[in-house]
């Protein structure tokens, strides 16, 4: 349904915010990126510093390296809840959207049973069932996990 993809710039950031906001430990960090990049071995973008200064559209400079790998992997979405440091004028000429994880979990949701077993298969990789891992999504993803209630109702 997509392919996650980010730069050792976004693994970088991924690892601060873990470790400021999330008080991640150095070893609990250097294992998720560890998995990350076992599981998706082709997620890993390299992004030559010429495009970064083609991308001086974006307000905030030190959002550009996303927008530089999105364009380089040709990619459709960039995910974030900070969508106003990426606004739409922007992106749109580089063929790229914005989305919050809430709005790309809806849209995925267009292919339900997809999503649902994928939820299920998670639930199975912890000994837990799909009710469990929705109730884990509510905080991130809130309006997703309320489509998904209101659908098993």
């Amino acid at each position: 349904m997509y392919r996650p993809l980010w730069s050792e710039q976004i693994m970088a950031e991924m690892a601060r915010a873990l470790e400021t906001k999330l008080h991640r430990t150095a070893q609990e960090i250097s294992y998720r990126k560890q998995q990350m990049n076992a599981a998706f071995p082709e997620a890993m973008v390299t992004v030559p510093s010429e495009l970064l200064r083609s991308v001086e559209c974006l307000p905030d400079e030190s959002d550009r390296h996303v927008l530089a790998a999105a364009i380089m992997a040709r990619a459709n979405v960039i995910v974030t809840q900070n969508t106003k440091h990426f606004p739409k004028a922007h992106l749109e000429r580089w063929g790229v959207l914005c989305q919050t994880a809430d709005d790309f979990m809806i849209h995925q949701y267009l292919c339900q049973q997809f999503v649902l077993d994928k939820l299920d298969d998670q639930g199975a990789g912890i000994s837990q069932d799909r009710k469990y891992v929705i109730n884990s999504l509510r905080n991130l993803v809130p309006e997703f996990v309320n489509l998904l209630e209101e659908q098993q109702r």
